[in-house]
């Protein structure tokens, strides 16, 4: 059985791992559009990616429409999860729904409608307009997350606290911040990434000055096929490698520390 667990694992990482096997290579390929096997390997698409105003201004973009998205996304998740979680309230399940309805309807569908109700509001063709929809997609996904953590939470460390004199928010900042932490991370790194690799709305309501890297990739792929989209591809892919192996570095750089030494005489 473990064997077998093994082999399909192997398996499942291979067809995952598998499309970069075709894209990180076509990334330093000299061809004209996007060819596998290269006819030839160069820098020049590199170059052309890090020298393009219309490439760096999408991809500027995306990362301060993802930040803002992320950063609004907490504010409003955090009491609303402290809410639904933790108190009792007449209409509660509904608002429960409310929260996780955008993961019900079709991004299309979402689309659509901020199209339509953002128009009104002059937002389309904005970077608030951008921000206000993907917040709206994010919420859902930090919600879950940080309520799975929020459940889990003992409240007794916050009890043993406030009897020894912590007022509500000494004991949120010292007690329930830090255990919570990783949930908040998780959150706002899911919520960064749903922005940040959003199509479908910023395709919409997005427009020429808050064009988003998503959007630009996918007309890039529509009109020419341009092998710099295979550059990015890379790129986002070992940015994404670091950021998995970093804390595994971190923690083998902790563990190679010197640990300080007793002073003689201690025991």
């Amino acid at each position: 059985m473990n064997r077998f667990m093994r082999w399909a694992g192997f398996i499942v990482v291979l067809f995952i791992a598998a499309p970069l096997v075709i894209v990180v290579p076509m990334s330093f390929s000299n061809a004209s559009s996007l060819q596998f096997p290269p006819p030839g390997y160069w820098l020049g698409y590199y170059r052309a990616y890090f020298t393009s105003v219309d490439w760096l201004i999408p991809t500027w973009n995306s990362i301060l429409i993802a930040t803002a998205t992320t950063i609004l996304t907490m504010v409003l998740v955090v009491p609303a999860t402290f809410a639904l979680v933790r108190h009792r309230f007449r209409g509660k399940g509904f608002a429960d729904l409310m929260m996780l309805m955008p993961m019900a309807v079709p991004h299309i569908v979402m689309a659509v409608g901020y199209y339509s109700y953002f128009g009104d509001l002059g937002l389309v063709h904005s970077h608030l307009g951008v921000i206000l929809a993907h917040t709206c997609l994010s919420v859902p996904i930090a919600f879950l997350v940080l309520s799975a953590n929020l459940k889990g939470f003992d409240r007794n460390l916050e009890r043993a606290a406030q009897s020894l004199g912590a007022s509500p928010a000494k004991t949120f900042l010292h007690v329930t911040l830090p255990i919570l932490r990783p949930g908040l991370v998780i959150s706002s790194l899911f919520a960064f990434i749903q922005s940040f690799d959003e199509t479908v709305v910023a395709i919409f309501i997005s427009g020429r000055d808050a064009e988003t890297l998503p959007r630009k990739m996918f007309d890039s792929i529509r009109q020419e096929a341009d092998p710099v989209i295979a550059v990015i591809s890379t790129l986002l892919f070992f940015v994404v490698l670091v950021g998995i192996a970093a804390p595994y570095f971190a923690s083998a750089l902790r563990s190679r520390a010197p640990k300080p030494s007793r002073p003689a005489g201690a025991h």
